[in-house]
């Protein structure tokens, strides 16, 4: 368990092979919430060991199944690859008291999925490609008819809410219709099955530049790195008001809880030992529900050629936005995907192509920061008697991302050795951020300069490190997207 930390301000820059489908009969369903992050981990879980045919099959029979396909018709051209839906509920009835109390599980569950992923596994089994759906997605709902034989016309809706309505088969038909993308299968995991898959296979590292804090989950993490156990993964991917960033900020959160997953079960040998793979696969089959074509032969298919996988080949977005969210009568506050980098990211999945810019291998790595760089003010001096440093200086902080301001020249102050950068307390987030892209300069603060940093470049000047925000906040109508080797702690 970590240590309590103190919250930080959220003030910007200052602390403060489809397979066929056979019939089977439909089982009862339970209570429904989000929680999309355990969901994507059970799919890549369940394909990614190298056992044999005996074991997978066992662990089939554990899977409980649901009528995702039945009767959709109109559906999108199947692609290369595999592509899986992955929902979460909120089931806990096998929690006990005490962890429901410990990590905030009280109240009762809602009937409704959170923010969606789309998982789709490269034809090559070389890539994973993971897409989240934001919860509050404006959706138009196909017609239907729901469970009780009554018909509903097409109509509009939250994309959360179309699981309330007609269950898994038309969160499929929503999310198919929305994206084009062809659903191959249907994966749905909930609390318990999360929390037992984290315990079993030992925990996972999850790094953070700033203290992060939330009173409705529960979450108290310290700034750096912490081993989280079932429970605290559990407050940390359900979190949604450490910062303003809100549901933004939480599927970035998850995406790189995921990465840190694939990372722990990848580099500890869960794969290729069969009794704890055994004890991971248990956990998760404690509540995981799936279509009824997904069985051992995919599992089989899967396990022997996902081996090697790890965060590196994986790759992680979230659905591009058109602007802000926008109030709608009768639905509430909802957001809207953006028509044309939209439509760009779910062609990469039909195509089986990857989406993310792999990292560049020859520099150095960049260095993750809280605030980001294009909200750090910076002037730059010279401090040394050579001769257009500053100038240097300021274009490489500016391809850097940094909001350089004013026109580069000399320090008044003399020649100095070390680079200083000089800053107002109250932008001290600022200030740690500008440090982490100049290695070894001697941090000054200067009481009332105001927002701008002030750098004094000195004689062991070398060149700017490269930085990313630790979750970047796209504009409206971009991709923001990492990939796994980026997420993880290194």
């Amino acid at each position: 368990m970590t240590a309590p930390s103190p919250s930080s301000r959220t003030v910007p820059g200052r602390r403060p092979r489809r397979s066929r489908r056979r019939a089977r009969p439909r089982r009862p369903q339970g209570p429904r919430w989000g929680l999309r992050i355990s969901t994507a981990a059970a799919a890549l879980l369940l394909s990614a060991g190298g056992v044999g045919h005996a074991m997978v099959t066992g662990v089939e029979t554990g899977i409980g199944r649901v009528d995702a396909f039945q009767g959709i018709s109109d559906r999108p051209g199947g692609g290369a690859g595999l592509t899986f839906l992955v929902v979460g509920t909120d089931g806990r009835d096998k929690l006990t008291d005490a962890e429901k109390e410990k990590f905030h599980l009280g109240g009762a569950p809602c009937h409704c999925t959170d923010t969606l992923m789309l998982v789709h596994l490269s034809a090559d089994r070389s890539r994973a490609s993971v897409v989240s759906l934001p919860r509050d997605s404006y959706a138009e709902v196909p017609a239907h008819q729901d469970a009780d034989g009554r018909r509903h016309p097409r109509h509009a809706l939250k994309l959360n809410a179309a699981y309330a309505e007609g269950g898994p088969n038309l969160t499929v038909r929503t999310v198919e219709h929305m994206t084009g993308v062809h659903i191959d299968h249907y994966l749905e995991v909930d609390f318990t099955s999360f929390m037992r898959t984290v315990d079993a296979v030992g925990g996972v590292e999850i790094c953070t530049v700033r203290p992060l804090r939330d009173r409705y989950s529960g979450l108290d993490l310290p700034a750096g790195t912490s081993r989280l156990g079932g429970g605290q993964a559990l407050q940390y991917v359900r979190s949604r008001h450490v910062d303003a960033s809100a549901d933004l900020g939480r599927m970035q959160r998850q995406q790189r809880f995921l990465a840190a997953l694939v990372d722990r079960i990848t580099s500890t040998g869960v794969l290729v030992n069969p009794v704890r793979l055994k004890e991971v696969a248990d956990a998760v089959l404690q509540s995981v529900r799936a279509d009824a074509g997904f069985g051992a032969a995919d599992l089989t298919d899967l396990a022997q050629a996902m081996r090697g996988f790890g965060p590196a080949s994986s790759e992680f977005a979230s659905v591009p936005l058109r602007g802000a969210a926008e109030n709608v009568p009768g639905l509430g506050s909802t957001v809207r995907w953006d028509p044309v980098e939209a439509p760009k990211l779910f062609r990469a999945l039909r195509e089986d192509r990857p989406f993310a810019p792999r990292p560049e291998r020859a520099g150095p790595s960049a260095a993750v920061v809280d605030v980001p760089p294009g909200r750090v003010q910076v002037r730059v001096e010279n401090g040394t008697g050579r001769p257009g440093l500053a100038a240097r200086v300021t274009r490489e902080l500016h391809a850097a991302g940094f909001a350089t301001t004013g026109a580069p020249g000399d320090a008044a102050s003399g020649p100095v050795a070390r680079t200083v950068i000089s800053y107002d307390p109250r932008w001290d987030r600022s200030a740690r951020s500008l440090a982490a892209a100049l290695p070894g300069a001697e941090l000054r603060p200067a009481a009332g300069q105001g927002p701008v940093m002030r750098v004094t470049a000195g004689a062991d000047f070398r060149a700017v490190r490269p930085v990313r925000a630790e979750e970047p906040t796209p504009a409206p109508g971009t991709l923001a997207a990492i990939t796994g080797d980026q997420a993880v702690c290194r």
